[in-house]
């Protein structure tokens, strides 16, 4: 029995980027928005004194996790060590590690900010190049919710600079760039005679001061944490819903979803950290979880009416799970580079984002990492067994000559890597934890050969030494897939309005619909996607 029921236009579920983006759009409007969030809420000063006082080894493989406590109620990963929350199988299991933050402002409190725009043929893979397949609309009917996106989380990027390929705009970068650093410099310098173009990424970063947020001063710490705040995150959406009404319940679990005899949605029904319960009902429902925890909880939450989950209807549900399958590389350069001078991703070579050969083979994004490499530095520097100055020379040697570049590659919808419920795991509250199987299949494995090619190639150029390159694929935490948009009810969840098509008042918010992962970080096109769906919520309550 429910001890309480609360009340709102519209509830969501997930105080993320695209959730807190939502939430203020809705509230903006009049609506009265009830925002919920399985975790806490997060201190931006705790969080940096989390991260500095974390073991160096930890620092050195990038931890990005550890200075976010999981909390039993609502669990995320941790691989430092691994906390076994997601469960992940095939033969690909590597690839599929992600990263994932619970609590208001989601994940993207440790995000590089990348915040790319799709180009026009990733929204019609399947039109174009016959594999994988179309998004529910175009490039051009998302084009203004880009904009809108890049307005609220303040975008700087190359204006004035031609890019190709680029997504065409109506409107420029909200901001400029910011120059690139010594590393970056030197890298563009060191690739271009090798035919790349190494092109400015577009930043959620301010480069200068912008709505209330101090300009980017290149701590070179934006993951895990911006110590200033110039990096947009999730959590000044969910502030600014809140000065607008909006009220934000953290620590909330949901996990049982009430519809009537129309399927509509009436209730959900959560936890608190005590495993009391709570009530909820509203006229719209949104859920905006990642693309993890949106598909397990429709899975949660299956009901009589729906015993194979809420939207379910096609079992699409937990399907065409994506990733961006990433190849990295390390080693030792003949100059001095300099690494972590500025932000920590600056600079992409976008030469392989698009062409014919996608009808054979996956587009690919390479890029050089701009974190510093002190704490690899003096890791590896400590394992040689060196002391006194000799120790102290070697560090600096080594954070000069440093160098992280990566290759990441798109990935097509495949029905069989699925998310389920596992049968084995549950959490504190009694919820099974989520259990992935990922194989990244023969079109990203042919052009992963050309993707080592590539960055051999850029290593010798760099007269690198003690290069070494996982012989595997590693994940990127631009989770998509898992609740996929189609036109037809049949093999998808969603709409192009991101309407649930088995559940007229139940929008999904998420990453999760998106249909085709492109090359890029998938956050921009999240946060445009919500935004848009929030116009089709707002014109169902001028109709009732």
């Amino acid at each position: 029995m429910a001890q309480d029921t609360q009340t709102a236009d519209v509830v969501i579920v997930g105080a993320g980027i695209c959730g807190s983006m939502l939430a203020h759009k809705l509230a903006r409007n009049g609506l009265s928005v009830l925002l919920l969030d399985a975790g806490p809420h997060r201190d931006r000063d705790q969080i940096v004194e989390n991260w500095r006082n974390m073991p160096p080894n930890n620092k050195s493989l990038y931890d990005y996790a550890t200075p976010y406590p999981s909390v039993p109620w609502a669990p995320h990963t941790n691989y430092f060590p691994d906390n076994g929350y997601l469960i992940v199988k095939g033969p690909d299991a590597s690839a599929y590690r992600q990263g994932i933050i619970k609590g208001v402002g989601g994940t993207t409190w440790h995000w590089a900010a990348s915040s790319w725009r799709y180009l026009p043929n990733d929204f019609r893979l399947k039109s174009t190049y016959g594999v994988g397949r179309d998004y529910a609309m175009s490039y051009d009917e998302l084009e203004p919710y880009y904009y809108a996106a890049e307005l609220e989380m303040g975008v700087k990027g190359p204006n004035g600079q031609e890019i190709i390929p680029s997504a065409p705009r109506k409107n420029p970068w909200p901001m400029d760039s910011m120059p690139y650093g010594p590393g970056d410099r030197l890298f563009t310098e060191i690739v271009k005679p090798l035919g790349y173009d190494n092109t400015p990424v577009p930043q959620a970063r301010n480069s200068r001061p912008y709505d209330g947020r101090p300009q980017c001063c290149g701590n070179n710490n934006c993951m895990p944490i911006c110590p200033i705040g110039a990096m947009y995150h999730g959590v000044y959406g969910a502030w600014k819903a809140e000065r607008h009404g909006a009220r934000i319940i953290a620590n909330a679990v949901v996990y049982a979803i009430e519809t009537d005899a129309k399927n509509n949605i009436v209730a959900m029904n959560y936890y608190d950290p005590d495993k009391g319960t709570h009530r909820v009902v509203a006229r719209t429902f949104v859920i905006a979880a990642n693309g993890i925890e949106t598909p397990k909880l429709l899975l949660l939450a299956a009901n009589d009416r729906n015993p194979n989950g809420i939207a379910n209807s096609s079992d699409q549900v937990g399907r065409n799970m994506m990733d961006h399958p990433g190849i990295g590389m390390s080693f030792q350069a003949a100059e001095p580079v300099w690494a972590g001078g500025g932000s920590v991703q600056m600079s992409s070579i976008t030469n392989f984002r698009d062409g014919a050969f996608r009808s054979e083979r996956a587009a690919i994004q390479i890029g050089y990492n701009n974190t510093a490499q002190n704490s690899r530095a003096g890791m590896k520097a400590l394992s040689l067994g060196l002391v006194g100055k000799k120790l102290d020379e070697e560090i600096r040697r080594r954070s000069a000559h440093g160098v992280d570049i990566y290759a990441n590659h798109e990935i097509l919808p495949n029905p069989e890597n699925r998310l389920v419920l596992s049968k084995d795991h549950r959490d504190a509250l009694g919820i099974p934890h989520p259990e992935v199987t990922y194989d990244v299949g023969d079109y990203v494995r042919k052009s992963a050969v050309l993707s080592r090619q590539h960055l051999m190639k850029i290593a010798q150029a760099m007269g690198g030494t003690e290069i070494e390159m996982t012989p595997y694929f590693t994940p990127n935490n631009h989770i998509t897939g898992g609740a996929i948009m189609g036109h037809d009810p049949k093999d998808s969840v969603v709409d192009q309005w991101l309407r649930t098509h088995d559940h007229p008042n139940l929008f999904l918010a998420t990453g999760a619909t998106m249909a085709a992962s492109g090359t890029v970080n998938s956050t921009l096109t999240m946060a445009a996607l919500s935004l848009r769906a929030g116009d089709a919520i707002l014109e169902d309550m001028k109709h009732g």
